[in-house]
């Protein structure tokens, strides 16, 4: 240990050897007004050699960008390491980098933590703008997650949320009193993971009688273990990333833990496409093909362009965006209204008008519940499930916001920050769903799953599943806090924006529902 401490300091030594001749050699050549034009650059924090500005690293990161636009502006740059970023934090600025330059920006910069995660930079999310880019994107957005597609998988998110809804009755029921307290994470994360199991490739958790009413199945205790696990080391503010040094003699075993979560992933995926391809060989088809029935169908007709990597690397994104974020979103709403009763109050009452007491809401009652649509704009306002979105890179030499920003910049978007510009949101950092009634807040940038043609193309059916599975909660249950403390509303860090302490409540079924709920 004490040798390689010795060899990282060694090394930082030389780069910063390196970068002080680099920076006088550079200053004899600017200094003489000669060769280039002078790039107009975004304003910058002060930096420091070798590092850059990986000291101002801390976590929430995207809250720490959010204090340094407050000071530098709304685009400004950072070196993290050797890499040239820059930060936009304003609706203007974002939509000018989404639409007048969204091909510019449609490269992702190459990560080591991601290549380890995506197969090489093989996945969907991870993958190098260009024709493959263009096929995943195709076959998500046509074949996998299309209107059409999310529709036929609407039957599984309410028979899972069904599921839920009734271990969660009789976990209040078996309590004296009749309300039980419960963690909602781990249950809102078994129910997405459920859901995609079903339609990604036909096959359930294995709940027995012994852990039937537990907060979680042993896959998806598993499989967030592994979430868990992976996500505090991708994003933008991973330091490992940035610093050769760190990964050549990786200390701290950073390189060791992202693979053998990765091992966990991949041997869990490989049961899955593996049961799916025997299943089909044995003439299983039918009409209703699961995901990976039709990625296993392409691959028979085009085997060079639908490898077997190809389907992992985008199973797994749908895996690892479809559990995280879903889940999360909710969980953050749920923490909300029980921090707001009234309108926790005044949503329910909403489901009671339109939907009534004699049956559970449906995806189609949804889009006619104003009031939880608009809860659920605000929540996403608020906790944006990728506060800093992935990370884009420049290909080409452009303008934003009037700066320079050179080809090969990183490009963080602070999602988080755009969303609780004091320009734009009347009071914007507290927990107002009516500012979205009646079409007030039309035409303010919302972009909670991304802009442009990196866009998340799972939006329709996360929006799908947490209304539901939201409508459903408050329709189901009376909720209230854990001794009548607030909600602790604590931040965390990472490629998501998960709640540093996870949500735990009480719930007690409501006697309007009792006759619904026996009969689930």
């Amino acid at each position: 240990m004490d040798k390689a401490y010795v060899a990282a300091l060694s090394f930082a030594f030389l780069f910063l050897l390196r970068y002080l001749l680099g920076r006088v050699a550079g200053g004899h050549g600017n200094g003489s007004g000669k060769g280039k034009a002078a790039h107009r650059l975004p304003p910058s924090p002060p930096a420091v050699p070798f590092l850059g500005h990986l000291y101002l690293v801390k976590m929430p990161f995207h809250a720490v960008l959010t204090g340094l636009a407050a000071r530098y502006g709304p685009v400004f740059s950072m070196r993290m390491g050797s890499r040239r970023t820059v930060v936009v934090s304003s609706p203007e600025c974002a939509k000018e980098c989404f639409t007048e330059h969204d091909v510019t920006f449609a490269n992702r910069p190459e990560f080591v933590s991601q290549n380890l995660v995506s197969f090489g930079g093989a996945g969907l999310a991870q993958s190098r703008y260009g024709p493959y880019w263009r096929n995943l994107r195709r076959v998500a957005s046509v074949q996998l997650l299309s209107a059409h597609r999310v529709a036929c998988m609407t039957p599984t998110i309410s028979a899972e949320v069904r599921a839920m809804v009734r271990r969660m009755n009789r976990a209040a029921a078996a309590v004296p009193a009749g309300a039980a307290r419960v963690q909602l994470k781990g249950r809102l994360f078994e129910l997405s993971l459920s859901v995609l199991m079903e339609t990604i490739a036909q096959t359930k958790t294995s709940r027995t009688e012994v852990n039937a009413d537990s907060d979680m199945s042993p896959e998806a205790h598993e499989f967030k273990r592994t979430v868990d696990e992976v996500l505090p080391y991708l994003g933008s503010a991973n330091a490992w990333d940035y610093l050769p040094v760190l990964r050549w003699f990786d200390v701290f075993g950073v390189r060791n833990k992202i693979v053998a979560a990765m091992r966990r992933r991949d041997a869990f995926l490989r049961r899955l496409i593996d049961a799916e391809r025997r299943r089909l060989d044995d003439g299983g088809d039918s009409e209703k093909k699961s995901m990976l029935a039709v990625l296993l169908s392409l691959q028979k007709s085009e085997p060079e362009v639908y490898t077997d990597t190809m389907i992992m690397a985008l199973t797994a994104n749908l895996f690892g965006a479809g559990t995280e974020t879903t889940s999360t979103s909710t969980e953050w709403a749920m923490s909300l209204l029980l921090n707001h009763p009234e309108a926790l109050k005044k949503a329910q009452a909403e489901i009671d008008a339109v939907v009534g007491n004699s049956r559970l809401v449906t995806a189609d009652d949804v889009p006619r519940l104003g009031y939880l649509q608009c809860i659920i704009n605000e929540t996403l306002r608020l906790y944006p499930g990728a506060p800093l979105l992935l990370p884009h890179e420049s290909s080409a030499d452009c303008k934003v916001g009037g700066y320079d920003v050179p080809r090969g910049t990183m490009l963080i978007v602070n999602v988080y920050a755009i969303h609780r510009d004091p320009a734009v949101w009347e009071h914007p950092a507290e927990f107002r769903p009516e500012r979205f009634e009646d079409g007030k807040a039309e035409g303010r940038l919302l972009m909670p799953f991304g802009m442009g043609r990196r866009k998340c193309p799972g939006e329709t059916l996360a929006l799908r599943t947490v209304g539901l599975v939201l409508g459903t909660l408050i329709q189901c249950f009376h909720w209230n806090r854990v001794d009548g403390v607030e909600v602790d509303m604590a931040e965390g860090g990472g490629l998501t924006m998960p709640k540093v302490v996870p949500l735990e409540a009480t719930c007690r079924p409501r006697e309007a529902m009792r006759g619904v709920l026996q009969q689930l």
